[in-house]
C-alpha cells in the first residue's frame, strides 16, 4: 500500500449501503479490497458487494486517498467516534464561550483598549480557533458531502456556518472592515452545546418537528386577530387623536401667546388627555379638563383680567379653560403606536392587550374617547384568547 496504515479491527460493511460520501468512487475499490487478507472468506462480485472497513457505518474512503485505516483520518476517528474527552472538552469550550459573550461590553469595549477587552479578544479567537479545528477532524472523520458525512447533518451545517460566518469576521478585521452584522453570528455558537448533549438534541428535534402541526392552531390565532382587530377599526379608527382645541373665532391680545395648541398633561403625549366627540359618547370631554397650575399653584385668571392684574403676584392665567372643542388631531398615544386607525395598528394593539401589558391604560383611551361599555370587548378578548391558550395546552398534554 501507498499509505501508512494504522493497525484497526475490520468490519464488513456494503458500499451501497449509508455512510458513502460522495468523494468514494469505483477508483478507490481495489485499495479498500487490499484489506482482505489472503485466508479471508469473502466474495466479491461484480458489483463490490462487501467491503471490509473498521468502522462500517463510516464512509471508507474520503478526500480520493484518505481510507479509514491511514493514520491520520483514523486517529480523527477515534477522537470523533471513540473518545469521550474531545466531546467534554468541545463542551467546556463551549461554556467558555458563553462567559465570554456575557462579559463582553459594548459600550465601554468601542476601541478595545482596556486589558479586560483583550483578554476577552484573546478568548474568542482561542474560541474561534478550537471550533475551526473540530470542524477539520470531523471533516476528515467523516467526509464533506454525503447523507452520513459532515455536511449531511443540520447541525453540523450550523457549525459550519459558525466557523465561515468568523472567518468572514476576522478578515474584515484585517482589512480593516467593520461589519457589526456579521459580530453577531458570535451568540450562535453556545447552540453547539445542542449538537454536543444528546438529550438536548431529541428535544429541540421534537420541537421542530412539531412545528408544522401548530398550522391549525395559528390559523385559528389569526381569524381571532383579524375578527377582533376589524370590530376595532370599525368603532374606533381615529378616535385616540381626539384632543381638547380652542374654539375658531379665539383671539389673543397683543403680547400673549399660548402655552400649547391643544390641552396637553404634563406628561404630554406619553398620557394624552382624550376627548369624546359631541357624537359619540365616551367618558371625558373638555368640560373635564383641570385648571392649570404654575409654581405649584392653581391658575385663576382670565385673559382679560391679566390685562388689569399684570402686577399681582402668584396669579397667572388658566389657559386651560379655553381648549373646549374636542376635534381629531394628528398624534395618536405613545408616539403614535396605540391606536385602531386601520388593521396592523389593531393587531398591535390586540397582541399587547392579550399579553396583559398596560391593557387597562389602553381601555380606557377607549371608553374616554367612545363610550363606557367598551371594556366588554376587551373583557371579552382577553378571555377568548386565554381559554384559546389553556385549551390547547390542555389538549397537547392528553395526546
Amino acid at each position: 500500500m501507498t499509505s501508512e496504515e494504522c493497525p484497526v479491527p475490520l468490519g464488513v460493511v456494503s458500499p451501497a449501503g449509508p455512510g458513502l460520501c460522495e468523494d468514494y468512487g469505483a477508483a478507490q475499490a481495489d485499495d479498500i479490497i487490499e484489506e482482505v487478507g489472503p485466508g479471508d472468506d469473502v466474495s466479491i462480485g461484480s458489483d463490490l458487494s462487501t467491503l471490509v472497513v473498521p468502522f462500517p457505518e463510516l464512509a471508507p474512503v474520503v478526500f480520493f486517498c484518505l481510507k479509514q485505516t491511514t493514520c491520520p483520518r483514523n486517529w480523527c476517528i477515534r477522537m470523533v467516534l471513540v473518545n469521550t474527552w474531545f466531546e467534554r472538552i468541545s463542551i467546556m469550550v463551549i461554556l467558555l464561550n458563553c462567559v465570554t459573550l456575557g462579559m463582553y461590553q459594548p459600550c465601554e469595549n468601542i476601541d478595545c483598549t482596556s486589558d479586560r477587552c483583550q483578554i476577552l479578544q484573546a478568548f474568542d479567537a482561542f474560541i474561534y480557533i478550537f471550533f475551526a479545528l473540530e470542524m477539520v477532524v470531523k471533516m476528515v472523520a467523516l467526509g464533506i458531502f454525503g447523507r452520513r458525512c459532515y455536511l449531511g447533518d443540520t447541525w453540523n451545517r450550523l457549525d459550519f456556518f459558525i466557523v465561515m460566518a468568523g472567518m468572514v469576521e476576522y478578515s474584515l478585521d484585517l482589512q480593516n472592515i467593520n461589519l457589526s452584522a456579521i459580530r453577531t453570528v458570535r451568540v450562535l455558537r453556545p447552540l453547539k452545546a445542542i449538537n454536543r448533549v444528546p438529550s438536548m438534541r431529541i428535544l429541540v428535534n421534537l420541537l421542530l418537528d412539531t412545528l408544522p402541526m401548530l398550522g391549525n392552531v395559528l390559523l385559528l390565532c389569526f381569524f381571532v386577530f383579524f375578527i377582533f382587530g376589524i370590530i376595532g377599526v370599525q368603532l374606533w379608527a381615529g378616535l385616540l387623536r381626539n384632543r381638547c382645541y380652542l374654539e375658531e373665532n379665539f383671539t389673543l391680545s397683543s403680547g400673549m401667546t399660548l402655552p400649547a395648541p391643544y390641552y396637553q398633561p404634563e406628561e404630554d403625549d406619553e398620557r394624552p388627555f382624550i376627548c369624546s366627540l359631541a357624537a359619540d359618547n365616551g367618558i371625558m370631554s373638555c368640560t373635564d379638563v383641570p385648571a392649570r397650575r404654575e409654581g405649584g399653584h392653581t391658575c385663576c385668571l382670565d385673559k382679560e383680567d391679566a390685562l388689569h392684574s399684570a402686577g399681582a403676584m402668584g396669579l397667572c392665567i388658566n389657559w386651560n379653560q379655553y381648549y373646549t372643542r374636542c376635534h381629531t388631531g394628528s398624534s395618536n398615544p405613545h408616539k403614535g403606536a396605540i391606536n385602531f386607525d386601520n388593521i396592523v395598528y389593531a393587531w398591535i394593539v390586540i397582541f399587547q392587550v392579550i399579553t396583559l401589558e398596560g391593557w387597562v391604560e389602553i381601555m380606557y383611551y377607549v371608553m374616554d374617547a367612545h363610550s363606557f361599555y367598551n371594556f366588554i370587548y376587551f373583557i371579552f378578548l382577553i378571555i377568548v384568547s386565554h381559554i384559546y391558550y389553556y385549551s390547547k395546552c390542555f389538549i397537547n398534554s392528553r395526546t
